[in-house]
């Protein structure tokens, strides 16, 4: 199987892009998915998401100070 990134990966195999997704290749091709979960439910006004793609995590924290997170009541993915 060959990535987007034209990169060959061998039948049966299992990786993760930098992009934060789990991919596998079988004969029928590659299939991918996010190994994360995205933030929803949250005050948008006053808080905002940030992704670390070394974690493949969000935190929501407030706007005015990163260091104060905010409540989230729905995950998706």
């Amino acid at each position: 199987c060959h990535d987007l990134k034209g990169e060959l990966h061998e039948f049966d195999s299992h990786w993760r892009t930098d992009d934060c997704y789990d991919c596998s290749c079988s004969r029928e091709g590659i299939d991918c998915c996010s190994s994360f979960a995205t933030p929803s439910g949250y005050d948008e006004e006053k808080c905002v998401s940030i992704f670390n793609k070394e974690t493949c995590t969000y935190k929501v924290v407030e706007k005015g100070d990163h260091s104060k997170e905010c409540p989230v009541h729905n995950w998706v993915g």
